[in-house]
């Protein structure tokens, strides 16, 4: 899952979002320097992480979306899944897109400067640009692929992901359809343990 999914999974506690948030920035055993809430949600989102990885339905998107996209299938899956969120947000959540991924910026800027280097670099960026809004519309997600593929280090082809997600968007709609009530359902029961 992507940034979107991330931060909604952790529900209302902000510790845990924010965790949630920078874990990709956080290697190894380094959320130990982080207050346990934060640790918390850095554990959540490596389960999470794990649980998407290995469901089936997200390995038969992946497998289908690696012709084209290689190693960097999941990266397309995750981003095409946060759109489907998005676009369906009212559907999952109590408040509008707009309003919870300005809540959600504001949290976060609100503790940038602890936050790891590599979040204080890219966040401004994100909330300049309203990723999370953007991913709502599939110009949001090919822009966010582009840019992706401009910072890897090999051909990735994301570039014409947003015009796969155009032509096959049923299908990968219904995929999301199935794969994330479950994700919601998991994570509420792992969240009891964390």
């Amino acid at each position: 899952m992507n940034y979107l999914a991330h931060l909604y999974l952790s529900g209302n506690d902000e510790e845990l979002l924010l965790g949630n948030f920078i874990a990709d920035a956080v290697k190894g055993n380094k959320a130990a320097l982080y207050s346990p809430g934060i640790a918390r949600g850095i554990k959540l989102h490596r389960l999470i992480d794990t649980y998407t990885d290995t469901h089936p339905v997200v390995s038969e998107t992946k497998a289908r979306l690696r012709e084209k996209y290689k190693k960097y299938a999941p990266v397309v899956a995750d981003l095409y899944f946060d759109h489907f969120l998005a676009k369906h947000f009212d559907r999952f959540a109590n408040e509008p897109l707009e309003a919870y991924t300005q809540r959600a910026y504001t949290l976060i800027n609100s503790h940038l400067p602890d936050l790891p280097e590599r979040v204080q670099y890219f966040f401004p960026y994100m909330m300049e640009q309203n990723w999370l809004l953007g991913y709502a519309q599939i110009e949001g997600i090919s822009r966010a692929l582009t840019g992706l593929s401009r910072r890897t280090s090999f051909e990735s082809g994301m570039e014409t992901a947003g015009e796969e997600l155009k032509l096959n968007y049923s299908f990968y709609q219904q995929e999301f359809e199935v794969f994330f009530p479950e994700l919601e359902q998991y994570v509420t029961d792992v969240k009891n343990e964390l």
